[in-house]
């Protein structure tokens, strides 16, 4: 509170000083921005009326300059303009500006948020959320670099508290005791009663684990190892148990992995039986509660136990495995996937115009409680979790909003609490591998695939003729709804002269063949088909349906390396960009959007380029310029695609993220064991907010009916 106080101050002093220094001139800025009326500005928009008014000086201006490049949003309602200013990710201080007296007045969360609310007319808000009590006590990192690093800190910070006194490691050893697997012992037998007993034992395993050949199996020592009063669970190889013995030291436990993985298919049911009718995601939620029960019941029948691990993805897995977790009280995973709060701006604010459509007061609901819930979170990226200097992360986002008239968040999520942990992903390397490894290559693939690009043939897979066969292409693989952005692309690229000139535009998105039953995409399906006419893109554009042969789709992203051609992902908000990933491990050179995790995945200029989907004729000349350079220069092609191949084997593969879960899980769960990770009160917390108000929210969702 202290640091806050001290930076409100700060904050003041320096505005105060502009002020009185420049009052015509701000006077003249903040008019403008009052001008445009009741309303929200982003902060692309309040630079831009900053650029327009001073970029022949900007020096003179830049304190002011470096708080509003600070701020991320503006509420306007004459003669007030409120900034909601971020000095660094995952810290927000509120200051709101009277235009007319120039006065500057210090906002707290609830005041902000209520003045936020004034510019939906008729709402007051019914229930103030706040997170941030339940967690005052609980430790935390307080510097921006720590944020998804949760695990080491928790190692850190709950070690150094277990091992001040000896008493407090009693845990530790019940916990080894409580292992068992269908009645059996599996860490510890009744030989070992006491910390010191397992002090020694453990020196003596240890001791006699180095003067043994690595690939000793546990049978020739499991004697010896019972004797000592350590069982079969802690490896089946001198080496593995080696291994365990100082993952322990380390307090660590090792999850060995699974033998074998089986899907079980739950159906949803309603009042007349099992619903054989697709729903659109947007309306699952008065179907999870009684979904959640059947999953409960399949789970037991089948494993006959408790499972040790659940792992939830989207909201509405989330929201299903935080009720799973809290029934049968094991250690839960959130990954968010996409919190679609970030992907419609606005959407909260303004809940009115969204959700007869989304739901969104529903999905915002399940979101809150599904972070709070869980025991930890996995992220893709830095940027999902608190975004970069310039933009808010999806988590961040959480922090505080407010859905008028029903309630108001003060402080939802915390984003450097030690449960975020960065982990991120990769592609499958047995079918997304560098087009250079040509004895790899499914060369069997070729006819259908320049069939898909080359045909002069229109029919329900591909759209429109390419006339030039022989210029390279750029190559987009996505969803067809708004957040994508491949309308944005279409759009892009037939503003732009000389980009039609170097390349071929080829697009996998929808389906030709069918009617869609999802509004959005219906939407940018009149969307596309309009921008092709607008611009006359006919002999210039392929639209192919999309694609679900991922193995064939390997080796299309490796066809369009051999036309030296480029991927582009122009999202306007793409949470990490599981494409941008698959096009770099082939070797394709890959220019995605600088909003979300594609940032982080691609070092500008070295692994890829950024491109920015809201200032689109700027992103159209980047791509010009990456054609052309290709094109004086055919090196540098090949510089951008083994740039993008070393960031790959750098940080994203599956067998990194696997090996990362796994110990993740270990971890988490001895924590909650040992010490006070429950997070009990929170929970209540939860509880309460989930009958007053998710279930209430979900009950108004309108059934489908087959």
């Amino acid at each position: 509170m202290a640091a806050k106080l001290t930076r409100l101050h700060s904050l003041r002093e320096r505005l105060g000083a502009t002020f009185s220094s420049h009052p015509n001139e701000l006077i003249a800025l903040f008019s403008r921005y009052v001008h445009q009326g009741k309303g929200m500005l982003q902060r692309h928009q309040l630079l831009a009326e900053f650029d327009a008014l001073f970029d022949s000086d900007k020096e003179k201006y830049a304190p002011f300059e470096d708080i509003l490049r600070a701020a991320q949003e503006a509420i306007v309602l004459p003669p007030w303009v409120a900034l909601a200013i971020r000095p660094r990710p995952g810290v927000w201080d509120y200051i709101r500006v009277n235009v007319s007296e120039l006065a500057v007045e210090e906002l707290s969360v609830s005041e902000y948020l209520a003045f936020k609310e004034q510019l939906v007319d008729g709402h007051n808000f019914v229930l103030e959320l706040d997170f941030e009590p339940f967690n005052a006590s609980f430790p935390r990192p307080s510097m921006s670099k720590s944020i998804g690093n949760g695990v080491q800190f928790l190692n850190r910070h709950l070690s150094s508290k277990l091992f001040q006194d000896k008493e407090s490691l009693y845990p530790l050893l019940n916990f080894l005791k409580a292992h068992n697997y269908k009645g059996t012992t599996m860490m510890l037998n009744d030989r070992i009663q006491s910390l010191r007993g397992l002090q020694s034992s453990l020196r003596k395993a240890e001791e006699y684990l180095l003067s043994v050949p690595q690939d000793t199996p546990y049978s020739e020592f499991n004697h010896r190892f019972q004797e000592l009063g350590l069982e079969k669970g802690w490896g089946d190889t001198a080496k593995r148990v080696l291994d365990t013995l100082h993952l322990l030291l380390d307090l660590l436990e090792k999850v060995i992995g699974t033998e074998h993985t089986d899907i079980i298919r739950v159906p949803f049911r309603n009042e007349n039986g099992i619903l054989r009718k697709w729903i659109s995601r947007f309306d699952v939620w008065p179907y999870l509660e009684t979904y959640t029960e059947d999953v409960s019941s399949e789970i037991m029948k089948e494993m006959q136990a408790k499972p040790d691990l659940i792992i939830g993805n989207y909201s509405d897995g989330n929201l299903v495995a935080t009720l799973l977790a809290h029934k049968l009280g094991v250690t839960q995973c959130t990954i968010a996937h996409a919190l679609e709060k970030t992907k419609y701006p606005n959407s909260d604010i303004y809940l009115d115009k969204f959700d007869s459509q989304y739901h969104f007061s529903c999905q915002f609901t399940a979101d809150l409680i599904a972070m709070n819930h869980t025991d930890f979170i996995i992220t893709s990226t830095f940027q999902e979790i608190a975004g970069s200097k310039d933009t808010v992360g999806q988590y961040e986002s959480h922090i505080a909003f407010t859905l008028p008239g029903l309630y108001r968040v003060v402080h939802g999520i915390d984003v450097f609490d030690p449960k975020f942990n960065i982990v991120s992903p990769g592609a499958d390397m047995s079918v997304y591998y560098p087009y250079t490894e040509t004895d790899k290559r499914l060369t069997a693939f070729h006819p259908e695939i320049e069939e898909l690009i080359y045909s002069d043939v229109e029919n329900s897979e591909h759209k429109f003729v390419l006339k030039d066969k022989k210029k390279p292409i750029i190559f987009s693989m996505a969803r067809l709804d708004r957040v994508k952005n491949m309308t944005g692309l279409v759009e892009m690229y037939g503003k732009n002269a000389r980009l039609r000139e170097l390349a071929n535009l080829v697009i996998v998105a929808g389906d030709h063949g069918k009617e869609s039953k999802d509004r959005e995409e219906q939407a940018e399906f009149k969307k596309m088909y309009s921008l092709i006419d607008e611009y006359k893109l006919k002999g210039h554009i392929r639209w192919i349906s999309a694609q679900m042969n991922r193995v064939r789709n390997g080796e299309l992203y490796r066809y369009i390396c051999d036309t030296k051609g480029a991927f582009v992902q122009p999202a306007f908000y793409e949470a990490f960009g599981l494409t941008v990933i698959e096009s770099m491990t082939c070797g394709l050179p890959t220019i995605a959007t600088c909003h979300g995790g594609p940032a982080e995945i691609i070092v500008d200029g070295v692994s890829g380029l950024h491109i920015d989907p809201y200032h689109s004729d700027k992103a159209a000349d980047i791509l010009v310029n990456f054609f052309d350079k290709c094109k004086a220069d055919p090196s540098y092609w090949d510089k951008i695609s083994q740039g993008g191949l070393q960031r790959i084997y750098e940080k994203y593969t599956w067998k990194l993220y696997s090996e990362r879960l796994m110990t993740l899980t270990g971890v988490y769960g001895f924590w909650k064991y040992v010490s006070n990770l429950e997070r009990r009160e929170t929970r209540r917390y939860i509880e309460m907010f989930y009958a007053l108000k998710y279930r209430s929210l979900a009950s108004q969702v309108p059934l489908s009916f087959d």
